[in-house]
């Protein structure tokens, strides 16, 4: 892979202070200083540099096999072997201190019409009460500012200090005038000083494109000196769906523009010397969002800033996937040292939000004060910028094998379940558990059917109606995993082996019959010596587990350095995230959990799939849980996928109860997606990964989109739904639900 070296200083480049760059053409595997820097149109020959501002060389590359973005490989974090915050400034919003030296704070954003001062306090008020550090209010308009000042004097009346932050778009007066009460703004890049996006390509001169930004720091340095003047904080606070068209044309709908788009804001901030001031990268897409940070973060590396981040994934929606998706975004940063507020984005009362909130917080501080991690590895494989999967090999069929073992694992993520000897005894509930479509009783695969099962203990030789139940699940190609002692004492036909490394070493697995399916249970922070056993075994999956009682052992990191292992060998096993949660686990520590530990990892392309055992779960729990974790991942999709906003002040009809009746109506329809926005602030772009668009237009009145297009407006909301589920049909996406058997 070429790589690059970038000097201190680019004194051909024309763009102020630091920032993003692009380079055209990369002829060597240095990149000199005295080559002509300039901006290039076309977006295909675009090579994205980073630019130093200090003294020391930046070693670049590119990011994957052949892309053209150039990236410092060494350094979007403290440390890729533990978790180490990032040390950040301190930022005052209010009375409530920001950054690596204070803990993570817990915020979230208040649902109620502004003007309604009296709900607004009331609602503000249940928040502080459960622990919330920070709320936000949407202000979009002269009265709602106006409302601001009533309701900040209102809670100070009552001793509620809470720091409010002014949500602001579209308006650079508005954001004056409640600068002069709330204690925090935050403004979105992509429309403060921009038109909202139509989506079109724009072509810039350097001296067009300079005249934009001159247009930006006149609209947007009147309110950084109110806030300076006033001791407020404020929140450059990118969304992927709210580019503008400037940006886009330029950058591409793309975490590097998201980034490019925030610094915009941020060199006037600094220009003025107003440093009082936060990040934000959100996206509804989780892979993008932590893509979007680890680039700001490393941009901010080499340019010497230290300002915190705030961390959300936006639209997240309700329930368990909404919190899913909150701890795959939120939780893999925390795992890097990154981030220093959170809120989880949910489609409930936003007092809902903070127990989920602080879960997530919890985990990351307690992963920062142990520095949880492993020994010090070099990582030389991992994608931290694009999603590059690593595919393992699937189970291919073996001449002389009596069944079918390529439906073992799914291509697209696999689930796995422990399955009790208990269940076992009723085979048609167990069936159903698993998923499987029933026929007369007999069991079939279906889109969403777990793919093996763990049992750690074996029926009796004897007990015929069990063994007959596992039969038939190996006859449709479902994976029967059993422990080596099990194996070797009540052999079942035709099951697959879990064996350990010392299990291995000792040679106890040469027991069992030629030809019999291993899995291999890995810790991943063994000594490389004892993996040596694994060069010379044909595998058919590795379940990477390592123990809950490991409190100062990450399992992300360990597994992470377990994928360097495999990629220096060229071992391509498939690799199974097994993770244990101990008795009493609440369920949403298993949800965030989970996300966390495992969606930190498939994220970055790392690893085939999960095993989720939690003694005191639901079963159906735990299988739905994992295929939302793989879906959540943009990996295996078994059902709608929904991008539903939080709901605020500018929510045009009741969020959830319209979310829950759109959902009832199309949760059957995997592949489709659907956004559910209660207003249409952040712009379609907000909808970039729906395939169809339900947006509040006017008071009672929805919009349809297709995409980013409107293609319907103004429906009454009591047709609305109606017309969300016709739209789909004419695009030839609808299928009936399942009838009941």
């Amino acid at each position: 892979m070429a790589t690059g070296t970038v000097s201190a200083s680019f004194s051909c480049l024309k763009r102020s202070d630091c920032g993003l760059s692009f380079y055209n053409g990369v002829g060597s595997a240095k990149i000199g200083v005295t080559r002509n820097l300039q901006r290039i149109r076309s977006r295909k020959n675009r090579v994205l540099v980073v630019r130093n501002s200090g003294s020391e060389t930046v070693e670049l590359q590119p990011a994957s096999d052949g892309s053209p973005l150039l990236v410092p490989r060494q350094k979007y974090c403290e440390s890729i072997h533990k978790t180490v915050r990032r040390k950040t400034r301190t930022v005052m919003a209010g009375n409530v201190a920001l950054g690596s030296q204070h803990p993570i704070r817990i915020q979230t954003m208040t649902t109620t019409d502004t003007k309604d001062v009296t709900a607004t306090v009331e609602q503000v008020m249940r928040i502080a009460d459960k622990g919330a550090d920070i709320v936000r209010i949407t202000v979009q308009g002269k009265k709602e500012a106006d409302a601001c000042f009533e309701i900040k004097n209102t809670l100070v009346q009552k001793n509620y200090n809470i720091p409010l932050v002014a949500d602001i778009h579209f308006s650079p007066p508005v954001a004056m005038r409640v600068a002069e009460c709330f204690d925090k703004i935050r403004v979105n890049p992509g429309n403060f000083a921009d038109r909202r996006a139509q989506f079109v390509e724009l072509e810039y001169t350097d001296e067009g494109y300079q005249k934009e930004l001159e247009h930006i720091e006149a609209v947007f340095s009147p309110l950084v000196e109110k806030c300076k003047k006033y001791g407020r904080a404020m929140r450059i606070g990118t969304n992927h769906g709210s580019l503008s068209d400037r940006i886009m044309s330029y950058y591409g709908d793309s975490p590097r523009g998201m980034v490019e788009s925030a610094f915009e804001f941020a060199r006037i901030c600094r220009k003025l010397d107003f440093h009082n001031f936060v990040f934000s990268m959100k996206a509804s897409n989780p892979v993008i969002m932590v893509e979007a940070y680890r680039l700001l973060v490393a941009e901010m590396y080499v340019q010497g800033w230290d300002y915190p981040l705030h961390l959300g994934v936006t639209e997240a929606g309700e329930g368990e996937d909404g919190r899913m998706k909150s701890a795959i975004g939120i939780g893999t940063l925390l795992q890097d040292g990154l981030g220093d507020t959170i809120r989880v984005s949910l489609t409930e009362p936003p007092e809902e939000e903070i127990d989920p909130c602080r879960r997530l917080a919890n985990l990351g501080m307690k992963a920062a004060e142990l520095q949880k991690g492993v020994a010090p590895f070099k990582e030389k494989h991992r994608h931290y910028f694009d999603f590059q999967r690593r595919t393992g090999q699937l189970p291919v069929q073996k001449e002389g094998e009596e069944v079918d073992y390529r439906g073992v694992l799914h291509r697209d993520g696999s689930v796995l379940m422990s399955v009790s000897l208990e269940q076992l005894k009723t085979p048609e509930l167990l069936y159903k558990s698993l998923a499987a479509k029933l026929v007369v009783g007999m069991p079939f695969k279906d889109l969403a059917t777990v793919d093996t099962i763990l049992v750690r203990e074996l029926p009796p030789t004897d007990d015929s109606d069990v063994r007959l139940a596992l039969k038939r699940l190996i006859d449709i190609t479902m994976g029967v995993l059993t422990p080596l002692s099990e194996q070797l004492t009540k052999p079942l036909p035709n099951a697959m082996v879990l064996v350990n490394l010392k299990e291995l070493s000792s040679g106890a697995h040469k027991l069992l019959p030629e030809g019999t399916r291993l899995a291999v249970s890995v810790r991943g922070d063994e000594p490389y010596e004892e993996l040596e056993i694994l060069k010379n075994l044909d595998i058919t999956m590795l379940l990477n587990n390592l123990p809950p009682t490991e409190d100062k052992i990450s399992r992300v990191h360990a597994a992470r350095r377990l994928f360097g292992y495999l990629a220096d060998n060229a071992l391509n096993f498939p690799v199974i995230h097994h993770l244990q949660f101990p008795s009493g686990a609440h369920r949403d520590d298993v949800v965030i959990g989970a996300g966390t530990d495992a969606g930190a990892l498939l994220v970055d392309g790392l690893g085939d799939g999960l095993l989720l055992e939690a003694p005191d779960q639901d079963f159906d729990f735990l299988r739905n849980t994992s295929f939302n974790l793989l879906q959540g991942c943009r990996m295996r999709n078994t059902k709608t996928e929904y991008v539903s906003c939080p709901s605020c002040g500018r929510t045009l009809f009741d969020l959830q109860e319209i979310s829950a009746e759109i959902r009832e109506k199309t949760s059957h329809l995997p592949g489709v997606s659907i956004a559910i926005m209660g207003c249409i602030v952040n712009g379609p772009g907000e909808m970039a990964d729906a395939d169809f668009g339900y947006v509040g237009g006017a008071p009672g009145k929805i919009d349809l989109y297709v995409g980013k297009t409107v293609v319907k407006r103004g429906i009454e909301m009591a047709h609305a739904t109606d017309a969300l589920i016709q739209l789909i049909k004419d695009h030839g996406r609808w299928v009936d639900p399942p009838s009941e058997e």
